[in-house]
């Protein structure tokens, strides 16, 4: 099943529902449809277009969250989905300082990985390895972020999550 964007009144981004959930907001007048996905829905009087992006007509307070929840999921979306090692694709993540000797499980020392480099890695720091981050690693911030953790994210996307922080290479 396809997933819709779904987009708070004031354009900024909620998350994302299933295309099923979409369809009913927006025939009960709750949503708008602002992109279809091209699929039709078919029933015994007619026919739809699916959508791909949805406005709330009503604003919805979202309550502020202090942080972006720390999962898989996330770090491979902050990585775009590559190994900060070698650019390869992510399979792993990787504790930059190693919990054994001290470092927390926190976004500043959490990285996405390659199997071969999280092997390579194991519980050695990485001034004993040669090795350097391109980045440091960060928490992310911004609305984006609640749809980008929530898994694979729609080129079609990209227009409305790009002004609240989100790089074409990231999704």
């Amino acid at each position: 099943m396809s997933r819709t964007l779904v987009l708070n009144a004031t354009y900024e981004p909620l998350g994302v529902v299933p295309e099923r959930r979409a369809l009913v907001l927006v025939l009960n007048s709750r949503a708008t449809m602002i992109e279809d996905s091209g699929s039709v829905f078919h029933y015994a009087n007619g026919q739809m277009a699916l959508p791909e992006v949805i406005r709330l007509n009503r604003f919805v307070r979202v309550p502020y969250r202090h942080s972006v929840p720390l999962s898989r999921r996330a770090i491979f979306a902050r990585d775009g989905g590559r190994c900060v090692y070698c650019a390869a694709p992510a399979t792993s993540i990787d504790h930059v300082v190693p919990r054994s000797q001290g470092g927390g499980h926190s976004w500043e020392n959490v990285v996405s990985a390659c199997h071969r480099c999280n092997h390579a890695k194991a519980d050695k720091h990485l001034k004993d390895l040669g090795w350097r981050l391109k980045s440091l690693p960060r928490e992310p911030v911004g609305a984006a972020w609640r749809v980008l953790s929530a898994g694979r994210t729609e080129s079609h996307w990209l227009p409305y999550l790009e002004p609240f922080g989100v790089e074409a290479a990231t999704a």
